[in-house]
C-alpha cells in the first residue's frame, strides 16, 4: 500500500508521523537535528553567475563578432570615425542585453521575499517568535488574520479559517480552510483545503498547523526549481539576425575575393583592387543593421507604453507578432477580477443588475424595466440583509489622492472593496439601489455575529433597531433552506411549502449552471423570549427571501479583442485554476470556444495524459481549469511541440514558470507579483487582454519595417557589389573608388534605413496569419526582391557608367572621373527612390510617398550630402568627383529610375494572382 499523501491523513497520523505533541512541540534539540537534517526554510537560487561573467557573455554573439572585424578594417582604412561608431555600438548593444538578463535573474529574489521572515512556534512547550528560515518539518505553528504561511503545514485545528491562494493556485477568492482528511489520491492543490502553503495570506481566522514541507520542498519551493530549471526562449528575431549575420559574412567576403581576383586579373593595379575590395566587404556587411533594430525596437516600446504594454526585454518586442497563441489567465485579464452581483431571484422572478466592479452605479431591472425598492418588499428586505449581514467594506478613493500613487487619465473615483469580495459584491449590490452601510448605521446597531464556517455553511448577525431585535443570515442556498419555515413571496409572508422549497432549488441550480456563484438570504424578527446568544435557536424558523448570483464578470473590451486575433489567426486559450464550470461559462460569454465547438480539461484529466496524448489534444483544448504550475508548464510546451509560437500570461506565482518557457511571458502590471514580473518579457500596466492585441499589432509592424530596412540596406549593398563586380569581369575601369563607396555607405545607410523603422504599418496587417517562428528572413520572395533589386541597381549604374565613358576620348583621366562621378550619383539615387519602394510589399505605387514624413527628411539629408561632394570645391579632390551637367543629370536619374520602374509594374501585373493566394492560402501557422 502506497504512504498516505498529506491531505488524506488525520490530524492524528500527522502528529504521529512527525512524531510531536501539539501541546508541546519539538524540542529545542529536535529541532537541530531536523535543521541539519532538512536545512533552512528558504528558497535556494541555484548556481549564480557574476555580474561580470554576464556581461561578458554579451559579446560571444556572431553578429557582435562580425562587427568586430568590421571595426578592425575600418581602422586600417583610416575610417576612425566609422570605427568608433561601430565600438559605440558593440558596448551599447552590450550593456542593454546585460541590463535585461541581470533583471531577470531577480525573478528567484523576488520569489523568496513572499516568504514570511518569522513565525509564532510551539518549541519545549514554549509559544515563542522564530525566523522563519529556521523552521522544520514537525514544528507547531500558530496563524492568525493578517499572517503569511511560513512554510508548507497541515491544519489540525482551524477557527473561521480562510486564506488567499489566488498568486499559487489561481483562485479568484479566499478559500475556506479545515482540518478534514480528504479522501482521492490526486486532488488539486487549490481543492487541498486542509493545508496552508508557503507565500500564501490568511485573511480571516485562526489556526494552528504542523509543518509538513520547508524549503525547496514546499510548493512555492516547487516553483522556484522550475524557474531555475526552465530556459529562456531565443526569440525569432535573435535567431533571425544571427542567420542573416552569418549568410551576410560569407557571401560578402566571397564576393569581395571574387571582385579583387578579376579586377587584378584584369590588370588592375593589387594595391587599389585590395583597397576596392576592402571597401565592398565594408559596405557589403551592414554595421548599422544591429544599432537599426535596436532603435526600431526601443520606438515601438515607446508607442506601446501608450498602449499599456511595458517591454522588459527588447527583442521580445518582436517576438508578439508571431504569435499563434495567447494562452491568458482567467481573474483579471480576461475577467475584472471584481465580484459582481449580475442576477436576483426573488418570488419566482429573475431580475438583472448592471454596473461595473465595484462603481456603486447601476441599475436593478426585470424584463428591462427599472424596480424600484419603494415598491417592492422583497428586494428592500433582501438588499438590508445583504448590508447588514457583511464585515465588508466599499471605499471611495478620490482623484487627487490617487494622483499622488499612479497617473490619471479619466476623472471620476475609483472604488474598492476592504474585506471579502463574495461580501464586498452584496455592498456594492446595496448601494446601487441606495441601501448603503451609512444608511443602514442610523436605523440598525449589530449586538451579535455567528461568523460563516465550512460545516455551517451561513453566517448570521443580531440587529437592534427601533422595533426589536432581528437576525439577518446568508449561506449556501441549500443549506440555508433547512433552516427556513416561511418565505417572502408576493410581498407576503408565507409558509415555505415543498414546492416552493423545489422552486427555489431549481432557480440556485439553474444560476449555478451560468458559473454564478449563489447565495440565499434570510431573516427572523426575534421575541423577547428568545436567546440571543444560541446560534441554532436564532437560526430557526427563518424566513426566505431570495437568492443572489454573482460572478466576476468579464472585460467588456475582451470579447472584441479575441474576435480580432481569431480575424488574425491566433488561437486564445484561458489557463486558470478556477473550477471547470466557471472557466467554461465565462469562455462561451467571450467568444474563446470556436464555432465548431472546443474542448476543455481539468487539472486531474490532465495528469492522466502522457506528453504524446496532450501534444495530440491540445490543438482542440480551449479551456484548461483547476490547473497547478506543473500544467501551465507542460501545456506551454506542448503547444511550442506543436510548432506554436507562445505568450502566456500571468499574475501569481504559480504562472511564473510558465511564463518564463513561453516564447513571450507577460506579466500584469497592477495585481501581478514581483516574481511574475522579474519572469516575463512583457508587463501590462492595466492587465488588460485586450492590450496583448495591440501590443500584437505593434510587434507585427516591427517585424514588417526590419524586413523593409534589410530589403532596402541588403539590396543597396547588392547593387554597390554587382556594379563593381560585373565591371570587374567585363575589363572596365573601376566605376566607383574605395572612398566612394564609403560615402554611398554613409549617405545610403543611415538616416533613410532609421526612418523605414518607424514606418506606419499597412492596412491589413491585423488580416494577416501568423509567421512561421522559424521563418527566414528572406521568406515571403524578400530574398528575390532583394537580388532582383540589387542586380537591376548595379546594371543601370554600370550602364550609365559605360555611356559617359564612351563620351570621353579612350583612357582620359578626366572622362573617368567624369564617369565614376555619374555611376557614384547613380547609385546613390537609385537607393534613395528604392527606399519608397521598400514601403510595401506590392509596389511603390501602392502607398503614398510622402506619408512617412521621417523618410522624407532623411532622403532630403542623403541628397544634400551627396550633393555636397559634387559641387564644394573643397570635397571634389577628396572624393574624386567632378560637379555635374544636366545632361549627365537626365542620365543620372532615368537610370536611377529604371529599376524602381521595372519592379513596380511587374508586382502591379502579378497582383491579381497574388490577391487569390492569400485569399485560398492555409490559415494555419507556420511550424517551429
Amino acid at each position: 500500500m502506497s504512504q498516505k499523501k498529506w491531505y488524506q491523513m488525520t490530524a492524528e497520523e500527522i502528529m504521529q508521523s512527525q512524531q510531536i505533541h501539539p501541546s508541546k512541540g519539538l524540542s529545542s534539540e529536535e529541532a537541530r537535528k531536523r535543521l541539519d537534517e532538512h536545512g533552512r526554510n528558504e528558497l535556494s537560487e541555484g548556481a549564480k553567475v557574476s555580474p561580470v561573467a554576464l556581461f561578458l557573455n554579451q559579446f560571444k554573439d556572431f553578429m557582435v563578432l562580425v562587427l568586430m572585424g568590421a571595426t578592425l578594417i575600418s581602422g586600417l582604412l583610416g575610417e576612425y570615425l566609422d570605427a568608433i561608431t561601430i565600438v559605440a555600438i558593440i558596448i551599447m548593444n552590450g550593456i542593454l542585453g546585460f541590463v535585461q538578463e541581470f533583471r531577470a535573474e531577480r525573478s528567484l529574489r523576488a520569489l523568496k521575499e513572499l516568504s514570511a521572515p518569522n513565525a509564532k512556534v510551539l518549541r519545549d512547550g514554549v509559544l515563542s517568535q522564530i525566523p522563519a528560515r529556521e523552521l522544520v518539518p514537525g514544528d507547531v505553528v500558530f496563524l492568525e488574520s493578517g499572517d503569511r504561511v511560513p512554510a508548507d503545514l497541515r491544519f489540525i485545528d482551524a477557527n473561521s479559517l480562510y486564506a488567499e491562494e489566488s498568486a499559487l493556485t489561481g483562485e479568484s477568492v479566499p478559500v475556506n480552510k479545515h482540518t478534514n482528511a480528504l479522501d482521492g489520491e490526486e486532488v488539486p492543490l487549490g481543492d487541498q483545503r486542509n493545508l496552508g502553503f508557503m507565500g500564501t495570506m490568511v485573511t480571516r481566522g485562526t489556526a494552528k498547523g504542523i509543518i509538513v514541507r520547508t524549503g525547496m520542498s514546499t510548493e512555492m519551493g516547487k516553483i522556484a526549481d522550475l524557474i531555475q530549471s526552465t530556459e529562456s526562449m531565443e526569440t525569432p528575431l535573435q535567431h533571425r539576425l544571427e542567420q542573416l549575420g552569418k549568410i551576410l559574412i560569407i557571401v560578402a567576403l566571397a564576393l569581395t575575393v571574387v571582385v579583387v581576383v578579376a579586377g587584378i586579373v584584369h590588370g588592375q593595379e593589387p594595391y587599389g583592387m585590395f583597397l576596392a575590395g576592402v571597401s565592398l566587404a565594408v559596405a557589403a556587411i551592414p554595421e548599422g543593421l544591429p544599432a537599426i533594430v535596436t532603435i526600431a525596437l526601443a520606438l515601438g516600446v515607446q508607442r506601446m507604453i501608450q498602449r499599456k504594454a511595458i517591454v522588459r526585454k527588447l527583442p521580445s518586442v518582436e517576438t508578439l507578432g508571431c504569435a499563434s497563441v495567447i494562452c491568458s489567465d482567467k481573474t483579471g485579464t480576461l475577467t475584472q477580477n471584481k465580484m459582481t452581483v449580475t442576477h436576483l431571484w426573488l418570488g419566482g422572478h429573475i431580475l438583472e443588475v448592471s454596473g461595473d466592479g465595484y462603481d456603486p452605479h447601476g441599475e436593478i431591472t426585470s424584463g428591462g424595466k427599472h424596480v424600484n425598492i419603494r415598491n417592492n418588499q422583497m428586494l428592500r428586505r433582501l438588499l438590508q440583509v445583504s448590508v447588514l449581514c457583511n464585515n465588508a467594506m466599499l471605499v471611495e478613493e478620490k482623484p487627487e489622492v490617487r494622483r499622488k500613487k499612479q497617473p490619471v487619465e479619466e476623472p471620476g473615483s475609483q472604488w474598492s472593496i476592504k474585506g471579502d469580495p463574495t461580501e464586498g459584491a452584496l455592498v456594492v449590490l446595496g448601494a446601487k439601489a441606495g441601501v448603503t452601510q451609512q444608511s443602514m448605521d442610523g436605523l440598525y446597531h449589530r449586538i451579535g455575529e455567528f461568523p460563516f464556517d465550512s460545516e455551517r455553511k451561513r453566517m448570521s448577525v443580531l440587529v437592534e433597531h427601533q422595533g426589536g431585535r432581528t437576525v439577518c443570515t446568508k449561506g449556501a442556498p441549500d443549506v440555508l433552506l433547512q433552516q427556513c419555515c416561511y418565505v417572502l413571496w408576493d410581498d407576503r409572508v408565507i409558509p415555505f411549502t415543498p414546492t416552493l422549497k423545489q422552486k427555489v432549488l431549481a432557480a440556485n441550480e439553474g444560476m449555478a449552471k451560468n458559473a454564478l456563484r449563489v447565495l440565499g438570504l434570510a431573516y427572523r424578527d426575534l421575541k423577547i423570549s428568545d436567546r440571543s446568544s444560541d446560534e441554532e435557536e436564532v437560526e430557526l424558523g427563518l424566513v426566505f427571501i431570495g437568492l443572489t448570483g454573482m460572478i466576476d464578470p468579464p472585460r467588456k473590451e475582451v470579447r472584441d479583442a479575441i474576435s480580432q486575433c481569431r480575424r488574425a489567426g491566433i488561437k486564445t486559450v484561458m489557463i486558470t485554476g478556477d473550477h471547470q464550470g466557471t472557466a467554461e461559462a465565462i469562455a462561451k460569454q467571450l467568444g474563446i470556444f470556436p464555432a465548431a465547438g472546443g474542448l476543455a480539461l481539468n487539472g486531474q484529466q490532465l495528469n492522466q495524459l502522457s506528453d504524446e496524448e496532450l501534444d495530440q489534444r491540445v490543438e482542440d483544448t480551449y479551456v484548461y481549469a483547476r490547473v497547478s504550475p506543473e500544467h501551465k508548464l507542460r501545456i506551454v510546451k506542448s503547444l511550442q511541440r506543436n510548432g506554436h509560437v507562445v505568450a502566456m500570461t500571468g499574475d501569481g506565482v504559480n504562472d511564473a514558470p510558465a511564463v518564463k518557457a513561453a516564447d513571450i511571458g507577460i506579466a500584469m502590471g497592477i495585481n501581478g507579483t514581483d516574481v511574475t514580473k522579474e519572469a516575463s518579457s512583457l508587463v501590462l500596466s492595466d492587465d488588460n487582454f485586450a492590450s496583448i492585441v495591440a501590443a500584437i499589432e505593434e510587434g507585427r509592424g516591427i517585424y514588417e519595417n526590419i524586413r523593409k530596412f534589410i530589403r532596402y540596406l541588403l539590396a543597396s549593398n547588392v547593387g554597390e557589389i554587382m556594379t563593381m563586380f560585373l565591371a570587374m569581369m567585363a575589363g572596365l575601369p573601376l566605376p566607383l573608388i574605395p572612398i566612394q563607396i564609403l560615402w554611398v555607405n554613409l549617405v545610403t545607410d543611415g538616416l533613410p534605413a532609421m526612418a523605414l523603422g518607424v514606418d506606419q504599418a499597412e492596412k491589413d496587417l491585423m488580416q494577416q496569419k501568423p509567421r512561421g517562428s522559424r521563418e527566414n528572413i528572406f521568406a515571403r520572395r524578400l530574398g528575390w526582391k532583394i537580388i532582383s533589386r540589387g542586380l537591376l541597381i548595379g546594371f543601370c549604374t554600370l550602364a550609365a557608367f559605360w555611356i559617359v565613358l564612351q563620351q570621353g576620348p579612350k583612357g582620359d583621366a578626366a572622362a573617368l572621373v567624369q564617369a565614376q562621378t555619374v555611376a557614384f550619383a547613380t547609385l546613390v539615387m537609385a537607393q534613395l527612390i528604392h527606399v519608397f519602394d521598400c514601403r510595401s510589399s506590392r509596389s511603390i505605387f501602392h502607398r503614398n510617398p510622402l506619408q512617412n514624413g521621417y523618410l522624407v527628411l532623411a532622403v532630403i539629408s542623403s541628397l544634400i550630402l551627396m550633393l555636397a561632394v559634387l559641387y564644394i570645391d573643397q570635397l571634389q579632390p577628396i572624393f574624386k568627383t567632378v560637379p555635374l551637367g544636366w545632361k549627365d543629370w537626365i542620365i543620372v536619374l532615368v537610370f536611377a529610375g529604371i529599376p524602381t520602374f521595372l519592379m513596380g509594374l511587374g508586382s502591379v501585373m502579378s497582383r491579381p494572382a497574388k490577391r487569390k493566394q492569400i485569399r485560398y492560402g492555409s490559415a494555419k501557422p507556420v511550424t517551429r
